[in-house]
């Protein structure tokens, strides 16, 4: 264990649910794992035992939270819960905290299957709907120009990205084509609590926690997880954006909930240790920014900045995720007055520590 996550409490040890089973935490609350084809090789769901209102009156079942990505395995992981483990009740509710693909991947699947609502933020559902869709803008080619003017130049890397127009579609094939919105600091009655909804951004357009006091019970989604940060991306389609300020933001969100929180994250274990896990992921960032700086003594592009903040080799997915956060501490340095931006002649943008005036 890091000496970060030793300042946290995990109050089930290393208790995993197996692929295809479900651990209680709470009377009517399961926690389930799904796995996935990355690096993070992981994503937590939850099930909620709930009653719907309908037209057609109540309806009893159970509420999921997230999805995992459309693929086989995650399909027949799926099976086996609905056979062995919800009690002979169905899928009454799907809520997805966000747009990315382990979490609505099989939205649509789920919600077609049992004739389900889907729960989302605007925010979340528009881009999902886009991004299933391959819309210009939002398909996978638009990051292709996009890193390009920030530094990325292997010509390797660049093909494998102009071929992943499709690559969202592939893993989230289907969106439902209507949904309910879910707003911040909304009521949301699921198991005859109400949890909270707390919008978060700089991870997702407008990412959906829950907290219910009743239970003690948080449902950070990406917004707070133990091992790792949460990405923090600028992307083609909103390219001025300014994510670590965002999220650092919607950090302070979450500093009103009790300290006997019990977390319940998209990724690694439930802990306890909100307010600790906050600090860490700020002096985080802190540390992030500083060594951004330090580099921009002479010109630096997104692309520059990669291995100085990911020293470690990376592949192309990998290698999305730590450009779009190279640029989004370069962003917030340059929106604080830190840096300054140029495009320079060969079309690149380069970002250099600002010249105090003599």
């Amino acid at each position: 264990m890091n000496p970060l996550e030793a300042e946290l409490d995990y109050p089930l040890g290393d208790l995993l649910p197996e692929l295809g089973s479900v651990h209680e935490l709470a009377p009517g609350v399961l926690w389930l794992r799904m796995g996935l084809p990355f690096a993070l090789n992981h994503i937590n769901l939850w099930l909620l035992e709930d009653t719907i209102e309908t037209e057609s009156g109540p309806r009893s079942g159970w509420t999921a939270i997230d999805c995992g990505i459309a693929n086989t395995a995650t399909q027949a992981a799926w099976e086996t819960i609905f056979a062995d483990h919800l009690r002979g009740m169905p899928i009454v509710r799907v809520l997805c905290t966000h747009c990315h693909p382990d979490h609505v991947g099989l939205a649509g699947w789920l919600c077609r299957r049992w004739q389900a609502p889907l729960w989302m933020t605007t925010g979340e559902y528009g881009f999902a709907r886009m991004m299933s869709a391959a819309l210009p803008g939002v398909d996978g080619t638009a990051m292709l120009p996009h890193f390009q003017r920030h530094g990325l130049t292997d010509p390797a890397l660049l093909a494998q990205l102009g071929e992943r127009k499709s690559y969202y579609p592939t893993l989230v094939p289907s969106v439902p084509d209507a949904y309910t919105r879910l707003q911040d600091r909304q009521q949301v009655a699921i198991g005859g609590h109400p949890w909270r909804i707390i919008t978060g951004f700089g991870h997702a357009p407008e990412h959906a926690a829950l907290y219910c006091a009743a239970l003690g019970l948080l449902i950070s989604g990406d917004m707070v997880l133990p091992r790792i940060s949460t990405n923090v991306s600028v992307f083609a389609i909103e390219p001025e954006s300014n994510p670590v300020q965002a999220y650092l933001d919607s950090l302070q969100k979450f500093i009103d909930l009790p300290a006997s929180t019990l977390v319940l994250p998209s990724h690694g274990k439930p802990f306890r240790g909100l307010h600790v896990r906050i600090r860490q992921l700020a002096e985080h960032h802190a540390a992030r920014l500083a060594e951004v700086v330090e580099a921009c003594a002479t010109p630096q592009s997104a692309a520059s900045i990669v291995p100085i903040m990911f020293p470690r080799a990376l592949d192309a997915h990998q290698l999305t995720f730590a450009l779009g956060e190279a640029l989004a501490h370069l962003h917030k340095l340059w929106y604080d007055g830190v840096l300054q931006r140029r495009a320079d002649l060969d079309g690149v943008i380069r970002f250099q520590t600002r010249i105090a005036a003599a």
